[in-house]
């Protein structure tokens, strides 16, 4: 029985490698990882989550109108998190993510984008952790462009739209404000 069990921990872990390795859309990533810098996907979102209290005034209004292009946040830093409420890492991060838009309200935008939730499970995710940025529902357009092997994963975007960094996992305080600082010197 215990053999079994590690064959089969053994074939998930050979599958979480290949698809690590393999990723549908991996030269984005390894792209950001040899600061080449691509240019984020403009991808239309669907707003599930208006409340762009921490955005620019004059980036407001495309959050109300409920539908949202990468390419409308031109001009900014961007902070874009894949997040969903049953993911642990997700929920340990949202005060980080939350008090960082607070600190840098105005200047840096933070977009989250929920994946494979269902929109009341999200909504009530965001009001507990009374998030006050931008949030949009994935699909698979966004997840297999940005080339998503997990989650919670956070792109940086600099003010002309291109990818500087990435971070796989939860985020601590200390990467998320060196990633800031980087995306927000262009």
């Amino acid at each position: 029985m215990r053999g079994v069990a590690l064959a089969a921990v053994c074939v998930l872990f050979a599958v979480l490698v290949y698809r690590l390795v393999h990723a549908p859309n991996s030269g984005l990533a390894q792209a950001v990882k040899a600061h080449r810098a691509p240019t984020a996907p403009n991808v239309r979102l669907s707003v599930i989550w208006p409340h762009a209290l921490t955005w620019p005034r004059g980036l407001r209004a495309s959050a109300t109108r409920g539908k949202l292009r990468l390419s409308d946040l031109r001009g900014y830093p961007v902070v874009i998190n894949f997040w969903a409420s049953w993911c642990g890492a997700c929920r340990r991060e949202a005060d980080v993510l939350s008090s960082a838009a607070k600190a840098r309200r105005g200047r840096v935008v933070f977009v989250g984008v929920d994946v494979n939730d269902l929109t009341s499970d999200a909504r009530r995710f965001l009001s507990k952790h009374q998030i006050p940025y931008v949030a949009v529902r994935s699909g698979d357009s966004i997840t297999e462009r940005f080339g998503l092997v997990g989650l919670p994963e956070t792109f940086y975007v600099d003010r002309r739209g291109r990818i500087q960094n990435l971070t796989r996992g939860e985020l601590s305080p200390s990467t998320l404000e060196r990633e800031l600082d980087r995306a927000s010197r262009d």
